[in-house]
C-alpha cells in the first residue's frame, strides 16, 4: 500500500499505437487511494486498451504508469500481487471445479487460510452449492461471479474491472459492490450505463478518441456527465 498522500494510480502521458492508429493519446490521470473511478466512452474510445495497460498485459507505446509509487513496467511482478482484475476474459479453467480454480489462484498468491477464504467468497457470491462442479457447466453469470471471487481472493488494494456487471442479476450486483467496497480499495471500472456507473462511483471520466474528455476532481453532477458523454459521441 502507498502513503495516504501518494496517488494509488498515476498515469503520465500514456499513448498507445496500433499501427498508425492512436488508441490512447497522451493520457494523464491521477486516482487517489480509496476512490472508485468509472470510465465511460463510445466503442473504440480506448477504455479496454487503457485497462489492459493498467493490468500489465499490454505495454504502452509511450508514457508511464505508477501504482502506489511503483512503475508498473519495471515492477510488474510486485504490482500484480496487489492487483485484482475482472475483464472480458474470465481467466478460469473450464475443466476444473469452482473450488479448484480458486485453490489454484490461492496457491499462486500464497494466501493464508486458503480454504476458509475460498468458501467465504463462494458463499457470498452464491456459488457454494456448485463449488465442486466444473466451471464448464456454469452459466455466463455464474462464471462472472467466480471471476469476481478470483479477482478478490488475495484482497488486492487496486481492482480493475472491464464491464463487471455484465451477466449479473440484481442480487449479484449488490453483492459485487458490497465485496468491492468492504475494504479500502482503489477501484477503476468501465461501464456502458451512465446511470449505473455514476451511482456506484466516487469519480467519473469520459474517454473520447483516446483522450480524456471529462474528469472532474469532485465527480460533478449526472447532467454534466451526460452532457460530456453526448459531446464525446458528437466528436466521433
Amino acid at each position: 500500500m502507498g502513503h495516504a498522500d501518494q496517488p494509488a494510480i498515476e498515469i503520465n502521458n500514456l499513448t498507445r499505437f496500433f499501427g498508425s492508429f492512436k488508441a490512447l493519446n497522451d493520457i494523464s490521470l491521477v486516482v487517489h487511494p480509496g476512490e472508485t473511478l468509472a470510465i465511460f466512452g463510445h466503442n473504440g474510445a480506448g477504455k479496454t486498451t487503457l485497462l489492459k495497460i493498467l493490468s500489465t498485459v499490454m505495454k504502452p507505446s509511450n508514457g508511464e504508469v505508477f501504482f502506489n509509487g511503483r512503475n508498473i513496467a519495471l515492477e510488474s511482478e510486485t504490482v500484480r500481487r496487489d492487483l485484482g482484475i475482472v475483464s472480458h476474459r474470465s481467466f478460469l479453467y473450464l475443466n476444473l471445479t469452482a473450488y479448484d480454480n480458486l485453490a489454484f489462484y490461492g496457491r499462486l498468491y500464497n494466501i493464508d487460510n486458503r480454504s476458509q477464504r475460498i468458501k467465504e467468497l463462494l458463499e457470498r457470491l452464491n456459488l457454494k452449492a456448485r463449488m465442486h462442479d466444473k466451471v464448464s457447466t456454469f452459466s455466463r453469470g455464474m462464471q462472472q461471479r467466480l471471476a469476481i471471487a478470483r479477482a478478490l481472493l488475495h484482497r488486492p488494494g487496486i481492482v480493475l474491472l472491464d464491464e463487471p456487471e455484465s451477466g449479473l442479476d440484481i442480487k449479484a450486483l449488490d453483492t459485487l459492490w458490497q465485496l468491492l467496497k468492504e475494504e479500502d480499495r482503489t477501484i477503476v471500472f468501465t461501464h456502458h450505463s451512465l446511470e449505473r456507473g455514476f451511482a456506484t462511483s466516487s469519480r467519473v471520466a469520459v474517454l473520447s478518441r483516446g483522450k480524456i474528455a471529462y474528469c472532474p476532481e469532485n465527480k460533478g453532477s449526472f447532467s454534466e456527465l451526460h452532457q460530456a458523454y453526448s459531446l464525446s459521441l458528437e466528436a466521433m
